[in-house]
């Protein structure tokens, strides 16, 4: 923690799960003495004034509290939330942190907290006893339970079920606020998998795009499903993730839309940065020798599988993709020192290179 010249107030930013799990259990230990409506919490880079939903004393050593996670500007599936604790004073000067309804246990090795404990990361563990060891009398410690009515729910619109969380959300946050329209913790959850992987003893990945390259990864390829991290846009970021850690060998492996682009050095594939598509597969299908007139077609066409039925058409459609396949083996290894391999599939799961 640390000084601050003001509180920074919510209705600025958004809070992360943690800083909402930590305001939820100052409330709760306050409540035993007072009427609670709001909360100031200290995090690792500002001080937060959060909005108190419920509180109550339940006896004279207990209390519970809740906060909702306020919506901002950020596709958050975590928005609107509630994030409740239960409080109880004990007689010794520990702070327990313990996970109850809604909160993920982990169930996997390669994460920041150990396999069978909750899913609350290290840094909101932290905020919560700090900032509850403020309130404590001398000699007296408490129990902290975490609860999320809706969080096994919510949970299933997560990337919780690939990191081998199960039951609920995770309590998150590195610094205790989040930023409107951050793509950091999404960036986080997609870089976790591969320190699961890694961690169960996997040097050779699979990257897809997303659910569909993962479940035709799962038909085609010799592969378990831990060993199939999903990059979303990210694929500059992720590999350069892999690249840190110990993998040896990366298969680029999904639809002809996303992957095509990373021939044309585009490793982030959202839309809305970089599209490219005609244009790469135009080129190529120049380079595999199509005549004007296909070049055209292709360069007019609306969609990837219109140019893909295109070349299939006039029996280019291996050679144009196995030569797209060779470019982003080459753009990999331009930039990271691992070995790769490529397949490109269409959205039936036709493989187009060989």
């Amino acid at each position: 923690m640390g000084n601050y010249d003001k509180i920074i107030k919510t209705s600025e930013y958004g809070i992360t799960t943690g800083s909402a799990a930590t305001a939820a259990a100052v409330a709760a230990f306050l409540s035993i003495t007072e009427e609670v409506s709001y909360v100031n919490i200290k995090t690792p880079i500002a001080e937060l004034k959060i909005d108190v939903d419920n509180s109550k004393k339940i006896t004279n050593t207990s209390g519970r509290a809740c906060i909702i996670k306020r919506p901002y500007d950020d596709p958050d599936v975590t928005c609107n939330i509630k994030i409740c604790a239960d409080v109880e004073i004990i007689p010794t000067s520990k702070i327990k942190i313990k996970g109850g309804e809604g909160v993920g246990i982990v169930t996997k090795p390669g994460l920041q907290v150990p396999v069978g404990e909750p899913a609350i990361n290290p840094v909101p563990r932290g905020m919560i006893k700090d900032n509850i060891k403020e309130l404590l009398p001398d000699g007296k410690g408490v129990e902290v339970t975490i609860n999320v009515p809706n969080g096994e729910e919510i949970s299933r619109k997560t990337m919780n079920h690939k990191l081998g969380i199960v039951g609920g959300i995770s309590i998150l946050g590195t610094t205790g606020i989040a930023r409107s329209m951050s793509s950091e913790a999404y960036k986080e959850s997609l870089k976790c998998q591969i320190d699961v992987a890694i961690a169960q003893g996997y040097k050779d990945l699979v990257f897809v795009p997303g659910n569909i390259g993962e479940n035709f990864a799962l038909k085609f390829l010799d592969v378990k499903r831990d060993q199939i991290v999903q990059m979303g846009n990210y694929v500059g970021y992720m590999l350069e993730e892999a690249s840190k850690r110990d993998v040896e060998k990366i298969t680029l492996f999904g639809h002809a839309g996303k992957l095509v682009k990373i021939a044309a050095g585009i490793f982030n594939t959202k839309h809305a940065i970089a599209d490219g598509r005609r244009e790469i597969i135009a080129a190529y299908a120049g380079l595999s020798g199509a005549k004007r007139e296909l070049i055209q077609r292709i360069f007019e066409s609306r969609t990837t599988e219109e140019m893909i039925d295109i070349l299939d058409s006039e029996t280019m459609l291996y050679e144009v993709f196995n030569s797209i396949a060779e470019s982003i083996e080459e753009k990999c290894h331009e930039k990271y020192k691992m070995d790769f391999d490529v397949v490109i599939v269409r959205m039936d799961g036709t493989i187009l290179n060989r």
